[in-house]
């Protein structure tokens, strides 16, 4: 997260660690290049207008270096030739202030959704260190091949078709049992319950539970 306005920076970083997204914080261009390099980010919110370089120019910089990291601008400038010449450098959305906290979450859901389908292989799904080989039906994570049954495969897959989104029971519901379904809707949490035991051998939890909202898969938080 990359503005020059202490207040902003804060209101986004805190709704991004609300959503489960570890978040870094720069107040300057060059603090922001130093952070993506340590940091490794799935994606830059950038303000355009900072008080060393703007923030064309550090896209320009980063895909100089072979960086394809997402990038959502954020700006006062609305006008369309702003908006052109921010995508043209290399920019994926354009936020415009003031703004609701609620789409910035909802835009960079949406970034990294598409750039989660782009990175996927024709029959490869991967997400952190979990890699799902649709064609044969196998799963493994941190190489290690995980057993799973044709129910729990199932949510597992429509949990890396939507990463980092949060995904109600009634939902999971719908897309793994259909809508002619008519069990109880706890059937979800037994089955996430064994799904996470056995991903959960093999490292940190991936799939978080949102108290009254339902589940989501997510990187998990460097103390784990």
């Amino acid at each position: 997260m990359v503005d020059d306005e202490p207040a902003i920076v804060d209101a986004v970083a805190t709704a991004l660690r609300y959503e489960g997204f570890d978040v870094d914080e720069a107040s300057n261009g060059h603090d922001a290049l130093s952070s993506v390099q340590k940091f490794a980010p799935d994606l830059l919110v950038l303000d355009v207008m900072l008080p060393d370089m703007n923030g064309l120019e550090i896209t320009r910089e980063l895909r100089e270096r072979g960086s394809a990291i997402p990038i959502l601008f954020l700006t006062a400038r609305d006008s369309m030739e702003d908006k052109i010449l921010g995508l043209g450098v290399g920019g994926d959305d354009y936020v415009t202030k003031p703004f609701a906290l609620v789409e910035i979450v909802a835009r960079i859901n949406a970034i990294l959704r598409r750039v989660a389908n782009l990175e996927m292989d024709v029959d490869i799904f991967r997400f952190a260190d979990l890699e799902m080989n649709d064609s044969a039906h196998e799963l493994r994570r941190s190489g290690n091949a995980i057993e799973l049954t044709a129910t729990e495969y199932s949510i597992l897959r429509y949990f890396m078709l939507n990463p980092r989104r949060i995904l109600s029971k009634t939902q999971i519901l719908n897309h793994v049992w259909h809508y002619d379904f008519g069990g109880e809707s706890n059937i979800v949490e037994t089955h996430i319950s064994t799904l996470r035991k056995k991903l959960d051998a093999y490292g940190p939890p991936l799939i978080h539970t949102k108290r009254l909202v339902g589940y989501i898969l997510n990187k998990p938080s460097p103390a784990s």
